[in-house]
């Protein structure tokens, strides 16, 4: 039997960035060892019977908390702002579970060990958004010269969220964490901690981010105990874009030593003239190569 399992959501729009993940997993012989499970936002019959050949189990996502009608009408792919919380409800016989966003592909299975080595003890494993080459962690905006407005993603969905302002203000400048890849242990305490933080966070707040805010606030306010990966355990692209190594044919971190890159993550998508990577797989952008030259390439699986 199988005792981890890596999860992801997608709705029909998302179905062949879901796909290109599961192949991404599934090239690996290691995965054979590790089921892979999918909570079904939103996918066609067909879609889901293509996948049934691929994959362990499919769930139907539900609304694991209660949410405003007029919030999410039409919009089932927000499921993933809150099932995600709820894991071990859906995918009950598993140890250990990986959360990967639909959009982002395996390219290292030792990201995936990590991943699954993080989780022990009761530990959440996940990867803060800071590293060599960020150069802009928070948006400040200066009036008078020295009077500074913080917007930084966490503080604005704290305030929005009416978490309060102290609590929103231990968050301002905290490094922020992606909710995209993580993982829990199924008796992990940081599961009740985040399910009660979401609560609060979809009180007032959007849904969309919810489910991030809700993290960082179990992490930074609640101290839940968590083990920080590196930066390639989940690689977001938007922030700094990778370079290819033509030799080994891979990814790898724009910086000395280069390590691979783990694990790609498309959030916030990849533009080209009002086209997203994510949607469009014709799209492709210069790439600038351990050899100090360039190539053009798409940052999607198999692409």
């Amino acid at each position: 039997m199988k005792k981890n399992t890596i999860v992801s959501l997608a709705d029909s729009n998302y179905f062949d960035l879901l796909n290109e993940l599961i192949d991404s997993i599934k090239q690996f012989s290691n995965s054979s060892s590790t089921a892979i499970c999918i909570l079904d936002a939103g996918l066609s019959e067909d879609q889901k019977k293509i996948l049934s050949t691929k994959v362990d189990e499919i769930k139907s996502a539900e609304w694991n908390i209660e949410v405003s009608s007029i919030k999410v009408r039409g919009k089932e792919w927000l499921k993933s702002q809150v099932s995600r919380a709820f894991l071990p409800n859906y995918f009950p016989k598993y140890e250990k579970y990986l959360w990967i966003d639909c959009d982002a592909w395996v390219n290292n299975w030792d990201a995936i060990e990590l991943y699954f080595r993080a989780c022990e003890n009761g530990k959440l494993g996940i990867t803060q958004t800071l590293g060599p080459g960020y150069k802009v962690m928070s948006k400040v905006s200066w009036l008078l010269g020295k009077l500074a407005i913080i917007k930084s993603q966490n503080f604005k969905h704290a305030i929005s969220s009416k978490v309060g302002l102290d609590k929103a203000r231990k968050l301002a400048f905290a490094p922020h964490i992606n909710i995209g890849v993580f993982s829990l242990e199924k008796h992990s305490p940081c599961w009740k901690i985040w399910q009660k933080n979401l609560e609060k966070t979809l009180s007032f707040g959007k849904i969309f981010g919810s489910e991030g805010l809700a993290i960082n606030m179990s992490v930074y306010i609640d101290n839940a105990e968590t083990e920080f990966l590196p930066l390639n355990c989940n690689w977001i692209a938007s922030n700094l874009l990778p370079k290819f190594d033509k030799q080994n044919n891979t990814f790898v971190e724009p910086y000395l030593p280069n390590y691979k890159i783990g694990i790609m993550h498309l959030a916030a998508g990849i533009w080209i003239d009002d086209k997203d990577m994510r949607i469009d797989k014709s799209i492709k952008i210069d790439i600038k190569t351990l050899e100090n030259d360039t190539v053009t390439k798409s940052l999607r699986y198999g692409h």
